[in-house]
């Protein structure tokens, strides 16, 4: 499922923010970018995304800004202040004309500037993990409500598949007539001179027993029915619908394999349809 969340907080004099952003994935597939001064607890911070986040493509990143109010040199004033003095002695020296030593000191890479190694106290560590799970927490925030709606419309899809179920019961008997009629006719057609009648109706009922398809819509009924309890459930159940699609998908083969009518073909039909937009939707179903 879809989502954004955003956690923004003041730790250790500086603007912390964590932008989290996740797409739809079968499995967990997490892309996380650090400052230097988290990376040695990039192990910890895997975990607890991993703990509120089951499934996605999820971008997670953390930027450092200065603190509002307060000025951070971005560069070594008093190493490029020592090349302005080297450049305009050395021009002196060699009687060349002065020039833009400024710009020339400040174009040099600045490799003898040392960078201030950062500790991450405790403190700043465990008011990071309340910035995370914030940015966490308005994420599942963002899923649930796109959630609402794809329940909404996949359990509008499962009465659907019920009802055409229920619509078929009106063809049955109209196909066990359209069976008999057909069967004398063929009878009648090879003109045998002696038929035993009881015969007849034991192959009859023997042949309609074949085409009953009574057990695969107490089935599928069944299956819609635990459909709709577990996508009631609080806990993630997206694997567990698919499943449970699999084995309605199935149930509707068997029922279009032994209609042998016209009109209840068309109900199948439109029930493999329904079927298809449910899984479809399940992919976005955490």
């Amino acid at each position: 499922m879809t989502g954004f969340g955003k956690g923004a907080a003041t730790i250790a004099d500086r603007l912390v923010t964590i932008d989290v952003r996740a797409l739809n994935s079968k499995q967990l597939d997490l892309n996380l970018k650090l400052p230097s001064i988290f990376r040695e607890k990039e192990g910890e911070i895997r975990a607890e995304i991993s703990k509120v986040l089951e499934r996605g493509k999820v971008d997670v990143f953390v930027n450092i800004k200065a603190k509002i109010g307060t000025a951070e040199s971005t560069f070594n004033k008093e190493l490029i202040k020592s090349r302005f003095a080297e450049f305009k002695a050395l021009a002196a020296e060699l009687g060349s004309p002065e020039t833009d030593f400024l710009r020339l000191a400040m174009q040099l890479p600045l490799e003898n500037q040392e960078e201030e190694e950062e500790t991450l106290l405790d403190a700043d560590w465990k008011a990071f993990q309340q910035l995370l799970q914030t940015a966490l927490n308005q994420l599942n925030h963002f899923r649930k409500d796109e959630g609402k709606g794809l329940e909404t419309e996949v359990l509008q899809r499962v009465n659907n598949i019920q009802q055409l179920l229920t619509s078929i019961a009106t063809f049955e008997n109209e196909r066990v007539a359209h069976i008999k009629t057909k069967l004398n006719s063929k009878l009648a057609e090879l003109s045998v001179p002696a038929m035993d009648n009881n015969r007849l109706e034991e192959e009859l009922i023997y042949y309609i027993e074949k085409l009953d398809i009574s057990e695969e819509k107490q089935r599928l009924t069944a299956h819609c029915n635990y459909f709709i309890e577990t996508a009631n459930e609080e806990t993630a159940s997206g694997r567990k619908l698919g499943f449970i699609t699999q084995e309605m998908g199935r149930e509707i083969n068997t029922i279009g394999s032994k209609a042998n009518h016209a009109e209840m073909q068309k109900k199948v039909v439109l029930m493999k349809d329904e079927l298809e937009k449910i899984k479809e939707q399940l992919n976005n179903i955490l």
